[in-house]
């Protein structure tokens, strides 16, 4: 990488704005994806969308550790034709160990539309979590949630602005 014309030795080094950057990189090709005959257990389908129920230890889509055996795999399988959405048709993900129901476009109109409503905050999503403690009382948790700052398996409740 070079700013200004001077090679950049650091990844730390500030562009203060106004500057010429030029990046030295190469694209690689589009990866292809493999269908593959994964079961999938569809809860919902009309011609637009599908919702299914993800396992647990099923991987969302083709990523560094998992270049297969996804949900996204086992959609070209059973859907050839949603090759032609993008990301075919995932517009959310749910964590590998997550369990739950996710929707999925089987066409452009369809995916265009989930995901501007995703993006607008128009679809709510409700979680189910294992507590760990003894309840005296019911009761709902109405924060948002976020990775553990060090231990990345766990997730926990945080404040706006103010992690806990």
């Amino acid at each position: 990488m070079q700013v200004d014309g001077k090679t950049i030795n650091k990844p730390k080094e500030k562009v203060l704005g106004g500057e010429t950057v030029a990046i030295d990189a190469q694209i690689e090709e589009e990866a292809r994806w493999e269908p593959q005959n994964i079961p999938l257990d569809i809860v919902y389908e009309d011609g637009d969308i599908l919702v299914i129920n993800k396992p647990r230890d099923l991987v969302v889509h083709p990523g560094a550790g998992n270049p297969d055996g996804t949900v996204l795999n086992a959609l070209l399988y059973h859907y050839p034709e949603i090759a032609d959405v993008p990301r075919a048709g995932i517009v959310h993900r749910l964590d590998k160990d997550t369990t739950g129901l996710m929707v999925v476009a089987k066409t452009v109109p369809a995916q265009t539309r989930l995901v501007e409503a995703l993006q607008a905050r128009e679809i709510t999503r409700e979680y189910e979590a294992v507590a760990i403690g003894t309840m005296t009382a019911g009761g709902t948790v109405e924060e948002p949630i976020a990775r553990h700052s060090t231990k990345r398996t766990i997730w926990r409740c945080i404040r706006w602005g103010n992690r806990r």
